[in-house]
């Protein structure tokens, strides 16, 4: 087996989550969160869209983690990143974590936005 160490660049790990709060490169955020290329920033949720448009010329996928359990986000929301050139995946909270930390260590160019658990 080889192993390899994972380098990340200016985006940022999940390291944990639990009731109302991620941790995300050792610092613990309360609330919603969007996890980018550049950093963490607070997200005023499916209604704060201009903040996810904003990602458009930095990323490929937006992940959007919807809680504890899987549900479907805004149509016109969806539609809105799709018209702006985002893949958009749509999972449970930790899901979404999960996923987006294998692809952040591929390098990969993602963002993930997350509802708290």
């Amino acid at each position: 087996m080889r192993l390899n160490e994972i380098s990340y660049t200016d985006a940022k790990p999940i390291d944990g989550y639990g009731p109302g709060f991620f941790r995300v490169a050792g610092e613990v955020f309360e609330g919603a969160l969007l996890v980018g290329p550049t950093g963490v920033v607070a997200w005023g949720g499916y209604e704060d869209s201009n903040t996810l448009l904003a990602l458009s010329e930095e990323i490929d996928v937006l992940f959007i983690g919807t809680g504890a359990e899987i549900a479907h986000i805004p149509g016109d929301l969806r539609q809105s990143l799709e018209d702006a050139g985002l893949g958009v995946e749509v999972m449970s909270s930790p899901s979404a974590c999960r996923t987006y930390n294998v692809l952040l260590s591929e390098g990969r160019r993602i963002a993930l936005a997350l509802i708290p658990v």
